[in-house]
C-alpha cells in the first residue's frame, strides 16, 4: 500500500521540475513547464511572457547568483502551488555589494505558482533578503528585545 497522497494539481511536476532545472542550471524543460503567456511577477526588470522571459530571469539566477534550492514544504489547490524553499547562494559582489563576495548564504523563500492544466502560468515570489544581508554580515542583526522589568 502507498502511503503517498495523489496530487492535487496536476501541475506539480511541471513545479518540480523547474526546481530541478535550476537547481542543475539546465533550463531546457521550461517550453514543457510554463505556459506560452506565463508571466513571472517577481522580476525586477520588463521581460517578455512564456518560457523565453521566464528563461532570461531563471538564467539570472542560476548563471550569476548561482542559487540551488531545497524544497521543505509544498501547498496544493486545484489552480496554485506553494512551494517553501530554502535558496541557498554565494555572495556577488556586483549584485550584493563588494563586502559579500564569496560569502555563503541561505534565506527563505516561497514560490506561489498559478497552474492553467498541467503547467504553470504566473509566479509570485517572496524572499527573505534581509537575512540574507544578515547572514552575509552586510548588515547588523536587530538588538535583543529587553528583557522584563524587574520589580
Amino acid at each position: 500500500m502507498s502511503t503517498t497522497a495523489p496530487a492535487v494539481n496536476p501541475a506539480l511536476p511541471a513545479a518540480m521540475r523547474v526546481l530541478d532545472a535550476i537547481n542543475s542550471g539546465d533550463l531546457s524543460c521550461l517550453p514543457e513547464c510554463v505556459t506560452a503567456d506565463f508571466v513571472d511577477h517577481g522580476s525586477p526588470v520588463p521581460l517578455p511572457p512564456g518560457p523565453e522571459g521566464y528563461a532570461q530571469a531563471l538564467g539570472f539566477v542560476t548563471g550569476v547568483l548561482g542559487i540551488r534550492y531545497e524544497v521543505e514544504e509544498i501547498i496544493e489547490t486545484p489552480d496554485r502551488i506553494v512551494l517553501r524553499a530554502r535558496a541557498h547562494g554565494v555572495g556577488v559582489g556586483h549584485v550584493h555589494g563588494p563586502a559579500a563576495e564569496g560569502r555563503p548564504y541561505s534565506m527563505q523563500t516561497v514560490h506561489i505558482f498559478r497552474t492553467d492544466g498541467d503547467r504553470l502560468a504566473e509566479h509570485w515570489g517572496v524572499r527573505d533578503e534581509l537575512g540574507a544581508m544578515r547572514e552575509m554580515g552586510l548588515i547588523p542583526a536587530p538588538p535583543a528585545p529587553p528583557g522584563p522589568a524587574a520589580g
